[in-house]
């Protein structure tokens, strides 16, 4: 057996799903990522699947009279964070260095964990240790176990895995992961924001004390020496009794307990009879969720068979036909315009779908920058006098994600000049056409002799890659200017009264 989970834990419960606008159902969504499609097994209803032919012995073997168990909660417990946390980090968060105990069965690194991530169990726990990472520009997971930091900045675990949320892949035949049944855990968790939205939209991960030498669809590794078929395997799913009366219980319990009904839970890892896990937030009421699940007996659940949901056994995906499939059109018209030195503004056209588009994500260089609801967005803290290039896809509340549009580039303006100032005395070099706005076509109002004096009014704006100025000059029409025409001078230049023509603010146009 590779492990057994920690025996402790205290308080709380948990679950659910962001509601979305949905066709039948949606994928539970975390940090704008789907957490797997939602024709993924996890995300699947099984209300209405028959009974496994041992689910009396399993009962028996676990506990019938054994009451469920919250392993999350608020607060602290041995002086950590009751619950298995998990950390959302940007595209562009730095991968370090990690190394594995069971290397052969482990998605090699490096791996974007920050220095001060958060730990099952607090930074001197000696438990799991668990570390789970979402990758929130990408979509991508990743999870390890015994996870202990190093003085050089790298990390040892004793395993670590690697999910695409947006997949439904699993792990190779035989694989463990951070968890014994080589199933990732963020999607099994009971969050605090699902149960305040009123539902649960997904499977929620427990654990056994005794599980068989045995795995199935869709776990992927067992964690054990017994071979009796009293003891369920690895990725056994179970649920609640549709005749369990949850009237009475509170309202977040209820969320839990439907959540049970409807999707049941995934035997996950060998630890306590009937504790079901969770992400730690301070909004938990600890003392009600223990002592209203205690209520809640193994007697009161059944064990399922979800054998006639498999497509592949190499897949996580669930049969079904009651879930959008259909991914949005790509969208259309992607346009750039460079703002600034800093700051390139993207606009597109509205994407089709059959339901509903939910948003749209920005893509930069490849990589995934962010997401949004709106047709517009401001890619900002950008390199001057740098190329990008930029492509939008749209998704819908099921996960579907489009393919996506055309790609636009934009360079970003140089660093702004610093050549003149505002009401600096300045001459021309040579004779010049001024401008009364940087437009094209047209803009020129008259010109300029060689040596023409005037004040530097305002600037510069870049145009048709050069820096331009504003010149009231001493005589005849006032306006832009190119850098290149003008030089700074000492000598006083006599100002005129009034401008031969009104010159407004003008929002260069490239």
């Amino acid at each position: 057996m590779r492990r057994t989970a920690p025996l402790i834990l205290v308080p709380v419960l948990a679950a659910a799903l962001l509601s979305l606008p949905a066709f039948a159902q949606t994928a539970p969504f975390l940090s704008g990522c789907p957490v797997f499609p939602a024709d993924n097994i996890w995300n699947t209803p099984v209300d209405h699947l028959p009974l496994d032919l041992n689910s009396s012995a399993y009962i028996a073997s676990i506990g019938a009279g054994t009451g469920v168990h919250p392993d999350f909660g608020s607060g602290l417990w041995d002086g950590g964070p009751i619950g298995i946390p998990y950390n959302i980090v940007p595209g562009s968060q730095p991968r370090v260095q990690i190394t594995f105990d069971y290397w052969d069965e482990s998605d090699p690194g490096p791996y974007p964990i920050p220095s001060d991530a958060e730990i099952e169990g607090g930074s001197e726990s000696s438990g799991d240790r668990h570390v789970l990472i979402l990758d929130e520009d990408n979509c991508i997971l990743y999870e390890t176990w015994s996870t202990y930091p190093q003085p050089d900045g790298s990390w040892e675990a004793g395993s670590g895995a690697v999910f695409d949320l947006r997949s439904n892949n699993l792990r190779p035949s035989g694989w463990t992961s951070s968890d014994a049944a080589g199933l990732p855990v963020l999607p099994g968790l009971a969050r605090y924001e699902e149960v305040a939205a009123g539902e649960i939209n997904h499977a929620l991960r427990f654990t056994v004390p005794r599980t068989r030498r045995e795995y199935i669809w869709p776990a992927r590794h067992y964690a054990s020496s017994l071979t009796s078929s009293n003891y369920p395997p690895m990725g056994q799913r179970f649920r609640l009794r549709a005749d369990f009366d949850i009237s009475d219980f509170s309202r977040e319990v209820q969320v839990i307990l439907r959540a049970l009904k409807k999707y049941g839970m995934i035997l996950a890892d060998n630890g306590s009879a009937w504790y079901i896990s969770g992400a730690p937030d301070p909004r938990w009421n600890n003392d009600v969720l223990v002592r209203e699940l205690r209520r809640v007996s193994g007697s009161d659940f059944e064990a399922i068979d979800e054998s006639s949901l498999m497509i592949s056994p190499d897949s996580g995906r669930a049969l079904r036909t009651d879930i959008d499939t259909q991914p949005p059109a790509a969208p259309t018209g992607l346009a750039a315009t460079v703002v600034s030195s800093s700051q390139i503004d993207l606009e597109w056209n509205a994407s089709t779908d059959d339901i509903g588009v939910e948003g749209y994500r920005i893509y930069r260089n490849g990589v995934q920058i962010a997401a949004t609801v709106s047709l517009f967005y401001q890619s900002v803290g950008l390199v001057p006098s740098t190329g990008y290039t930029y492509h939008v896809s749209a998704y819908d509340a099921a996960g579907n994600i489009s393919l996506q549009s055309d790609s636009v580039s934009a360079t970003t303006f140089p660093v702004p000049s610093k050549a003149f100032r505002i009401g600096d005395r300045v001459r021309t070099n040579e004779q010049v056409d001024v401008r009364f706005a940087l437009s094209a076509p047209g803009g020129i109002i008259g010109t300029q002799p060689k040596g023409a004096s005037g004040t530097v009014a305002s600037g510069p704006m870049y145009w048709e890659n050069q820096w331009w100025w504003d010149i009231d000059f001493v005589s005849g029409f006032d306006g832009w200017v190119t850098e290149t025409e003008i030089k700074k001078v000492s000598r006083p230049v006599r100002s005129r009264v009034t401008r031969s023509r009104a010159q407004p603010h003008v929002r260069i146009l490239r």
